[in-house]
Order: C-alpha cells, then structure tokens, then sequence
C-alpha cells in the first residue's frame, strides 16, 4: 500500500536515503528541513536525485505554524529533525532542548487537538546515548550497568568502567533495549525524552510507534561539514591532507558504526510493519570497532600520510563503548544487518574524497570545548 509519508530532518543524511527508497516503492514524499548551516553548509538544496520528486518544505520544527501546515494528509511521519552533538549539547542546552524537544511536543500538541489527523504510524529516531556506558558483564555479578564515568577516573587514564557492586574490571557486551536510562550527555537526555514522547503518546493517540536507537551511523552522503558529529567523517578530513589524526582516550574506546543501508532496511520494516502497538528497537552492525582501528582504516586509505596517535585526551558526555543487542530488531522486524565495517567503511571513504576537506570547523569545536571546560587531559 503506497503512503503519504512525511520526514522531518528529510533532506539530512538519513532523510536522503530514505526518501530514495520510498519513491522506489511508489510512496509520496515530504520533506521538511530547515537546512541548518551547520549540517548542511551555506546555500544548502536537497540531494539531486529528489528535486522535482518530493514535496519540499523549508520550516523549522520549533515552529508550530510549519507542523499545522505540513502534517495533515500524512499517514506516516518519520521524525528525524535533531541536533545530535554529543558534546556540543553540553553547552548550547536550551538548543538541544528546543529542537529535540520542544519541537517534538509540538507535533503531539497538534495530533491531540486534531483526532482526525489521519496518522497511522509515526517512526521516532532515538539513540544509544540513551544507554550511557550500556551493559557490562562481571565475572562475579553477571550482567551489569556501570554509572557513567567520572572526570576523576578519566583523569587518572582509568577509562574502563568498573563493577558498580565490586569494583572489579568488566567486559561490554551488546546492550538490549531492556536497559537502565543513563545518559552521560545532554544530547542523550534530549533523545531519552523524545523517545519516550513517541512512545507515551503512540498509545494514548492510538498511533502505533517506533523509536528506532540508531547506533552510530555512517556512509555515503554524511555530513562533512558537522565538525560536532561523526569521526568518520572528521578522520577523513584530516587524513585526506596529511594532518595528524589524535584518537582521544587511548583508543580502545569502540563503537557499533551500522551502515545507513541497514538504517533504511529498519527504517522501511517499521514502516511496513502490522504492528499495533509501540516498541523502542535497536538498529546496530552486530560489530564493534575500536577507535584506533578506525583511524587506521582512513588513514590506509588514503595512503598512510597522516600519523595516528593517542593523545589521552577526553570530552565530558563520551562512552566508552557502545554495541547493540539485536534481538529484538530481528524478531520484531526481521532486521538483519548485511554491510560489515570493513565493506561500508570504503564505500564512505570512495564518496568523501569527492569533495573538499573540511577542517576549520573541527578545530573550533575543539576549542569550544577546551573554553567551556568539557575536554580535559588525562595524567
């Protein structure tokens, strides 16, 4: 059954690559952005591929007009309009709040006034900053949540949590949707919250809902320009010119980095899904990659030019790893992800070096962060 789908944030990296594939289904597509310059750059368009195929809108999610005059005649919103700074969110709170928050009310402000919206479904993007330092496994006490870390622990170059019973070292092991609210970032608060939103108001509206807990996303089509997000694309950048790439920590912080072609598969399988009632899923690779061994991919990549070092440096609102448990997503959707790291990462690096580096902004932010107390060096 084709739909009239709405994407909010729809000409960013995960709107973009969605919206192709619902056209190729045969739905009708919006997209409503407000082409934030920090993720899009100056005198931003959509991606070439959707001009002249998607309804367009340039509106702001803080705007309670924009949702009045874009929601009605949809009957599935897929709601991926954030700010998504993990370290950023400390400092410029009020814009996290706004946008990932306030804005998200507004939508339900305006189904509860109108119950005959004619919205069937709506797909929330959530986070595994949700999780903070997510599951644990101890020898002694079996499956565990540590605290978030503190500057003190990191300080002392102490960067792996420890058993919150015994104080013993711990290993991570994927994180199942089961788990404890710990966000170590305001960022992650933001999505705590608006996943919650989707999911509160999905059954008190009768609107069946998903909050999909992306991992770390990445390919082609990312923002190069966003210095606040994406060591993909960061390392790319520095390793294209021959600058040093300095992993923070000591580099054996990992992450679950899933392809944004098994983002759109979850994606799609929500959309299509006969569910009733609302869930919040993981979408993740079913791998974890370690810092360090990212940056010696880029830098391989591109030849070697760059010198890969640890610095010991570390930012306030940082995880140290982070995995998903895909059980779930498997039962519920049938999701299964098919693009290992090793693969997705070259087909990213293929597209990056196609366009300028983009430097001047990553500096700032480390800057930023420096001045506002938020990135600190171990001993």
């Amino acid at each position: 059954m084709t739909q009239n789908i709405l994407i909010t944030g729809g000409a960013g990296f995960i709107g973009t690559h969605l919206a192709k594939t619902l056209l190729k289904q045969g739905h009708t597509v919006t997209l409503l952005d407000n082409f934030s310059p920090q993720i899009h750059g100056e005198k931003a368009e959509i991606h070439a591929d959707l001009q002249g195929r998607v309804r367009l809108v340039r509106g702001d999610v803080r705007d309670a007009s924009v949702w009045e005059a874009v929601v009605p005649g949809h009957q599935v919103i897929v709601n991926l309009a954030a700010e998504t700074g993990t370290g950023q969110s400390m400092y410029e709170v009020m814009k996290y709040e706004q946008v990932n928050l306030a804005g998200t009310a507004l939508l339900y402000d305006l189904l509860a006034r109108n119950s005959n919206h004619g919205v069937l479904r709506i797909i929330g993007a959530s986070s595994r900053a949700i999780y903070g330092e997510g599951a644990y496994r101890c020898s002694e006490h079996g499956l565990i949540y540590p605290r978030p870390r503190s500057s003190a622990e990191k300080k002392l170059g102490h960067f792996d949590p420890l058993c919150p019973v015994c104080g013993s070292k711990c290993r991570s092991v994927p994180t199942p949707e089961s788990a404890p609210f710990q966000p170590a970032s305001f960022y992650g608060l933001t999505k705590q919250v608006q996943e919650q939103m989707t999911l509160l108001f999905g059954e008190v509206l009768g609107i069946p809902s998903f909050a999909l807990r992306y991992q770390n996303v990445y390919g082609p089509g990312q923002s190069l320009k966003n210095p606040y997000t994406g060591i993909l694309a960061i390392f790319s950048n520095l390793a294209r010119v021959g600058s040093d790439i300095n992993v923070f920590e000591d580099g054996e912080e990992s992450r679950d980095f899933v392809y944004i072609d098994d983002v759109v598969s979850a994606t799609m399988a929500c959309i299509d899904s006969s569910e009733t009632t609302s869930h919040a899923v993981n979408v993740g690779s079913n791998e974890h990659v370690t810092v360090m061994q990212v940056a010696q991919a880029v830098n391989d990549y591109f030849g070697g030019k760059s010198k890969v070092q640890v610095n010991g440096a570390f930012r306030e609102g940082d995880i140290r790893h982070g995995s998903a448990d895909l059980t779930l997503a498997r039962s519920l959707l049938g999701y299964e992800p098919k693009t290992p790291f090793a693969v997705g990462v070259r087909e990213f690096l293929a597209w990056a070096e196609q366009s300028e580096p983009e430097l001047s902004g990553y500096e700032r932010s480390l800057a930023e962060l420096k001045q506002k107390g938020l990135m600190h060096q171990a001993d």
